[in-house]
């Protein structure tokens, strides 16, 4: 079994290059977002430390419960334990994407969302849809759009926007939610390459 601080290595290279993928997907966002990010890097930072001195702790009572089993077992629960570290940061995650504040950096990010769907659908001529949170935001940002249409219903997501053509036959999800989900499979595989489980 990989020791505690290989643990910590490669969960620390995955959510560093992690970092560098969001950062470098968020720069067109401005200067205002870059500053932001750098402001609740420390916050950032002691969240990922008490989630792995956690996961140290977790870590080591497992450990202590394979000893001696098969390597069948000791791989399913290496890549058990992996699977709930993933799953509690990106549910960490979720959490502070679901209380961020609605305004100035948010806005900017709403703003991205929406220019690369409507450079994906190739056209301003589209529905949005978005949630009760993020209305006003993509309804100040709209104006700017040529065709574009805030939709009157609302969609179940953390943030962001769903984008349909107007003769419906495309359809473009740049929700917070969507993007997340990408990330995740990727996230998920190189943790398990880096410690040799799931192959």
């Amino acid at each position: 079994m990989a020791s505690n601080s290989s643990l910590e290595q490669a969960i620390d290279k995955i959510l560093k290059k992690t970092e560098k993928e969001i950062l470098l997907d968020l720069k067109n966002s401005g200067s205002d977002s870059k500053q932001t990010l750098d402001d609740s890097l420390p916050k950032l930072e002691q969240e990922y430390d008490k989630i792995i001195s956690d996961g140290n702790k977790e870590a080591d009572k497992i450990e202590k419960q394979i000893i001696g089993s098969s390597d069948l077992d000791v791989r399913n629960k290496k890549l058990l334990l992996l699977e709930e570290g993933v799953d509690k940061v990106f549910s960490k995650a979720l959490d502070q994407i679901a209380n961020t504040d609605r305004s100035g950096d948010y806005s900017n990010l709403i703003k991205t969302l929406l220019d690369e769907a409507t450079k994906i659908l190739g056209t301003t001529e589209v529905t949005v849809f978005t949630n009760t949170k993020d209305k006003d935001v993509v309804k100040s940002i709209l104006s700017k759009y040529s065709g574009a249409k805030l939709s009157s219903e609302t969609i179940d997501c953390l943030g962001g926007v769903i984008i349909k053509s107007k003769d419906g036959t495309m359809t473009f999800d740049n929700t917070i939610d969507a993007r997340i989900e990408r990330f995740k499979p990727l996230i998920r595989k190189e943790i398990a390459s880096t410690f040799g489980v799931g192959n």
